[in-house]
């Protein structure tokens, strides 16, 4: 059933193996595709919301006998682009159907002001975010290499997208997000019915710790199971693209999927 569209408030300075894993088979190294390293992306563009062509999502699909569970991400605030098709690949690899979202009818950004625009005229029109998701997870559950099982997760633009779909669209199971808009409101929170994961950086002057912590400790008072972690020293957006510094944000950014891995394989399978 769809539950009320939850809008929160974004900051704008911030718009800034072929098989089925197992919680043994958890992989101690990072995906290529955030240090730079990844080949072309190897998925399919597919339309996934009936009577609008202009969207096209990535598609990603395991090697394999499924059916497996399935990712929905949703990208930054620049749009889907390469980096985020390739990191659908990496997810595919570790045994998830993965879509790659798009919430931009195929356009992307070039510059922090474009970015700035795109993404603040699509929060603008939250109830069009949640169709389009809802539409992403039809389009997953309609296919029979999906167990039905289904996570959403977004970095920067899209975490706090996958925070508002996780209290405003249909049930899924779990929900990652990495330094995204955040609500500390338990009145809100309260309508959060399935595990969450976060991700965030002691740097990030958007989101500051305080705010991560007074989250967590929402989550908590409610009952609501959550990994979420703050990392030092690094800054906002630092694990889709580790390669910009990574003597810096290697070592985080590997901790943080090495807990993703974990996460998903407890919730999704």
């Amino acid at each position: 059933m769809k539950r009320d569209v939850v809008v929160l408030s974004a900051t704008l300075a911030m718009l800034a193996v072929p098989c089925r894993a197992s919680q043994a088979q958890v992989p101690s190294s990072i995906p290529d595709a955030i240090i730079g390293k990844a080949p072309p992306p190897t998925g399919q563009t597919v339309s996934y919301v009936p009577g609008d062509d202009a969207t096209k999502g990535y598609l990603a699909v395991p090697q394999g006998t499924g059916p497996f569970p399935a990712l929905i991400l949703i990208h930054e605030w620049n749009g889907l682009v390469d980096r985020v098709r390739q990191v659908a690949d990496a997810f595919a690899a570790q045994g998830y159907v993965t879509l790659a979202a798009d919430l931009y009818q195929g356009r992307t950004g070039s510059s922090p002001d474009e970015n700035r625009r795109l993404a603040s005229a699509t929060r603008g029109n939250m109830p069009a975010v949640i169709a389009n998701l809802n539409a992403a997870q039809r389009y997953l559950r309609q296919r029979n290499d999906v167990t039905g099982k289904i996570g959403v997760m977004g970095w920067c633009f899209g975490g706090g997208v996958a925070l508002s779909y996780a209290l405003g669209g249909e049930h899924h199971d779990a929900t990652a997000m990495f330094y995204g808009s955040l609500v500390t409101d338990p009145a809100v929170l309260r309508k959060l019915d399935h595990p969450l994961y976060g991700t965030f950086a002691g740097q990030d002057q958007g989101i500051p710790p305080d705010q991560v912590r007074k989250f967590k400790a929402t989550l908590d008072a409610l009952g609501i199971h959550n990994d979420v972690h703050i990392y030092d020293p690094v800054g906002h957006g630092f694990w889709l693209y580790v390669d910009q510094d990574p003597g810096t944000r290697e070592t985080p950014a590997r901790d943080a999927w090495s807990r993703l891995m974990q996460f998903l394989e407890r919730v999704l399978r």
